[in-house]
């Protein structure tokens, strides 16, 4: 009995180590980092740079759009990106985070706000055929203080 145990212990640990590795070997990483840097760039061109041509080159036209403020479609994004930036300077987007998972890349970045506080970001994009598509975000304003010696970064 303990020997079958052993045995069935084995198998079953066998086996789900080769499902890992079978959905491992299914991701496309050399895409995965094709759409880290097209996030990257991006996101410095658009946010640090205030550069609204950025969407017309990576976002499509009926783009999905996750963030309450803001409606549907590669038209609204540029509507409201026009009313952000007015006075805004050009900023280095300070990365702090990125990873893709297949078709999804999440970014974790410093920011200040139109206030000039320090915020912190999180993005998640969907890409298809190297286009954004779609786009969820959380933005929280970085406490004064914490409980903690590492708030947020």
């Amino acid at each position: 009995m303990n020997n079958l145990f052993s045995k069935s212990a084995v198998l079953i640990l066998l086996l789900s180590m080769s499902i890992g590795i079978n959905a491992q070997s299914k991701r496309n990483i050399k895409q995965e980092e094709t759409n880290k840097k097209i996030v990257t760039v991006f996101y410095q061109a658009l946010f640090g740079d205030k550069d609204p041509s950025a969407i017309d080159k990576y976002i499509v036209e009926d783009y999905i759009q996750h963030n309450p403020g803001v409606a549907d479609g590669r038209k609204a994004l540029k509507d409201g990106v026009e009313q952000w930036f007015v006075g805004a300077p050009k900023e280095k987007i300070d990365i702090q985070h990125i990873a893709a998972d297949g078709d999804l890349v999440f970014i974790h970045l410093k920011s200040k706000g139109a206030d000039g506080k320090l915020t912190s970001v999180i993005d998640i994009f969907k890409l298809k055929n190297n286009k954004i598509v779609e786009h969820w975000d959380v933005i929280q304003a970085v406490p004064e203080k914490s409980a903690n010696n590492h708030p947020m970064f």
